[in-house]
């Protein structure tokens, strides 16, 4: 049948004169941004100033798309645009950076000998901190990792530094990570210098480069003067990369939050509140005065100027007509307020669809949404908080294992083997009183045991002791009672052996 097919579509083409698709044309796209200039432009909108923002957003409008946008805008000669920023980009990586570390649990490993030592260890280099910095700077630039270093003059134990991704890169072989590579830049004498610190599977490499990105000597800078490479027995690298998402634009890089349009977003955002409080100073009461009654400068008796912020009055000549009144006209334009909370409304929905909740930032469009609803909402707030999670759950044992290995170094042991565990706790959990009626609706169709009840009810928040106690307790309340046998109208005696 195939043969079929083709002479039919040979004819049509030839009946409609259709000419076929070039097979080998050449489009050429240019990339507006790098890696890096992308993580600088995420860096700007996470900072939140407004003034960063315009700097950035003019030096780089080389194309009409980009000077289309609102923080490229330029306004005319003698005139200003009030740019205001919404905040919103920080709010939404600090919020669930602060989900996501609260619900940590802890961490544990084999035997408790180990578990002290993993958190003698997190206690000197404030672990929890440090990961809430680095989940924060992560869902900002896309990716980063952490570095794991050696210096007794600061620590007795191994230190833990997080690099985020404008400040590292990584060498993959077949897909498999071979290097992590971190830069740190040094200032001398108004001569900008780079250092280069790979890491790799059992050695330390270190090399320095100037502002040209030729090779110097790391005697050039005192901070890097006394640094040598370093070889050390284990399979392992002592870095471990850290990414939510994976980047479509960059191979082997990862995706920020406000990738994927929602730089763009934010900028409409901004626009909308821009022009929100645009209009309303420009709707201020506004006075035309006739010239004679304008207020004068009493030393000079000069004609003051109106302010440009409070636009108090406005000058307009003086009638010479016959029945002319000189008199003060006051005028206030209408405000379309609810236009500008129905764009604002809008826009809002757009910059958060796929990231995050509106509730989980406190934010309430719709003020008749009940419990439930709100709690539907946290959805989206849920998958990302998931995906965040996952990506914790193998980076944060792996962290922990080779901090470890790197303290048997430091005691000139050899490395071991650890397996550590991480576990994280529910968010947007439903009330206690939903779930007193929901386990009581399970009891009572006896599907669901007492003790099961118990830990539905209370969880992690009491101790398995205290769990087995009430269980026990509700057994013997719950227990059923049997009355005493009644002896009325037994007048016979009992003997010893129950007879009468």
């Amino acid at each position: 049948m195939g043969w079929i097919r083709d002479m039919v579509t040979k004819a049509a083409i030839k009946i409609l004169k259709i000419q076929p698709a070039l097979e080998n044309r050449n489009i050429t796209v240019r990339e507006p941004f790098s890696f890096e200039t992308n993580a600088l432009r995420n860096r700007l909108w996470y900072r939140g100033e407004p003034s960063e923002l315009e700097q950035f957003f003019k030096q780089t409008a080389f194309d009409s798309v980009s000077k289309g946008r609102f923080w490229a805008a330029v306004p005319s000669v003698g005139l200003g645009i009030r740019k205001i920023h919404s905040g919103l980009p920080s709010m939404i990586a600090d919020r669930l950076s602060d989900i996501v570390i609260a619900d940590l649990d802890g961490i544990e490993l084999k035997n408790q000998a180990e578990t002290d030592l993993w958190d003698e260890i997190s206690k000197d280099n404030k672990a929890n901190k440090l990961l809430g910095e680095a989940i924060t700077e992560t869902l900002v630039e896309g990716d980063g990792a952490f570095k794991i270093t050696i210096d007794t003059d600061v620590s007795q134990y191994p230190l833990i530094e997080f690099y985020s991704g404008e400040r590292v890169d990584y060498t993959y072989m077949r897909g498999r990570l071979q290097e992590v590579i971190f830069y740190t830049d040094y200032a001398v004498k108004a001569k900008e210098y780079r250092l280069a610190e790979t890491y790799g599977k059992g050695y330390i490499r270190y090399k320095l480069f100037d502002s040209y990105g030729k090779e110097v000597a790391l005697t050039m800078v005192p901070e890097t003067a006394a640094l040598k490479d370093i070889t050390y027995t284990g399979d392992f690298i002592m870095a471990v990369p850290l990414m939510f998402f994976k980047s479509p634009k960059w191979q082997g890089r990862g995706k920020s939050l406000f990738d994927g349009g929602k730089s763009d977003d934010f900028d409409a955002l901004d626009e909308v509140i821009s022009q929100w409080i645009d209009a309303i100073r420009s709707g201020r009461v506004q006075k035309y005065i006739p010239e004679d009654l304008i207020p004068k400068n009493p030393n000079t008796g000069e004609l003051l100027k109106p302010n440009a912020f409070d636009n108090q009055f406005i000058k307009i000549g003086s009638s010479l007509a016959e029945d002319a009144k000189t008199q003060i006209s006051t005028v206030q334009p209408q405000i379309m307020f609810e236009a500008f909370v129905a764009s604002y409304a809008s826009i809002l929905d757009v910059c958060l669809q796929g990231i995050i909740s509106p509730s989980t930032l406190g934010i309430d469009l719709k003020k008749t949404d009940n419990a439930e609803a709100q709690r539907e909402k946290e959805k989206a707030t849920l998958y990302t908080r998931g995906k965040i999670i996952d990506a914790l759950n193998e980076v944060i044992p792996q962290l922990v294992a080779i901090v470890l290995k790197v303290y048997d170094l430091m005691q000139e042991h050899t490395a071991g083997e650890y397996e550590a565990s991480v576990a994280f706790g529910e968010y947007a959990s439903p009330s206690f009183d939903t779930v007193v009626e929901t386990v009581g609706k399970a009891k009572s169709y006896g599907i669901m045991s007492l003790e099961r009840c118990v830990e539905e009810l209370y969880g992690d928040t009491w101790t398995d002791e205290d769990k087995a106690k009430e269980v026990a307790r509700l057994k013997s309340e719950q227990a059923p009672a049997f009355d005493e046998p009644s002896v009325a109208g037994q007048d016979g005696e009992i003997d010893g052996d129950g007879e009468v």
